[in-house]
């Protein structure tokens, strides 16, 4: 059933519903799911991080969370949320936003198309990620990607005739982990660790309606 908030005139792929079901990949126990209260919680410690995805891939469609992120020391350390063809396939299509430890001020945004990306932007929140419940929206559709933050457009990309666009069904994910190996801690800074364990948390997450794909 589509959140009865929405208006009719909205595209269908752009309505949404509440999330009921979901996979996680690794470290099951450092990753809990409430479908009732539409809660995930992801925590990193002296197990290492965890990842959850959709059960479903999605073509097109509007996803969203309300993200409260990881409080602390958190350098080293990636958390996030994003779409993916398929995780750890290195011709993927990707749409991403990520929330570098170093820095929870900032958020990068970046989408990938068969496996290429360096399409990255940093944006600046204005407020500490870990502070409060914040809203992040993906839009996504055949010629268009938009990226919100708190109802406000942070990045449009509108495809070009000359090149390649995400097109591939694509899952839900989110996770945290030790990013600290990149660039030699540049990007994510070094892992200190002192406040672990580190607690990202989703709620009120929605995904589109009527554009799931099987198999």
């Amino acid at each position: 059933m589509a959140d009865p908030a929405l208006h009719s005139e909205t595209p269908a792929h752009h309505q949404t519903q509440p999330l009921k079901q979901i996979a996680i990949d690794y470290t099951p126990e450092a990753c809990t799911h409430c479908p009732d209260a539409n809660t995930i919680t992801l925590t990193y410690d002296h197990r290492g991080g965890a990842r959850w995805r959709t059960t479903t891939r999605f073509l097109y469609g509007t996803f969203s969370s309300l993200i409260q992120c990881p409080r602390g020391n958190t350098s080293g350390l990636n958390f996030n949320i994003y779409l993916s063809s398929l995780e750890g396939d290195k011709s993927q299509d990707e749409i991403d936003f990520e929330f570098l430890g170093k820095d929870r001020t900032i958020v990068q945004t970046n989408y990938y198309t068969g496996g290429t990306g360096n399409k990255e932007e940093f944006h600046d929140l204005g407020f500490d990620c870990s502070d409060e419940f914040h809203l992040y929206v993906i839009k996504w559709g055949q010629d268009l990607i938009e990226w919100l933050v708190d109802g406000k457009l942070v990045r449009r990309v509108e495809r070009k005739k000359s090149e390649a666009f995400p097109h591939k069904p694509m899952y839900l994910y989110a996770s945290i982990w030790d990013a600290s190996y990149i660039e030699e801690g540049r990007w994510t800074g070094k892992y200190i660790g002192c406040d672990a364990p580190y607690v990202c948390l989703y709620k009120d997450i929605h995904v589109p309606v009527g554009s799931a794909v099987e198999g």
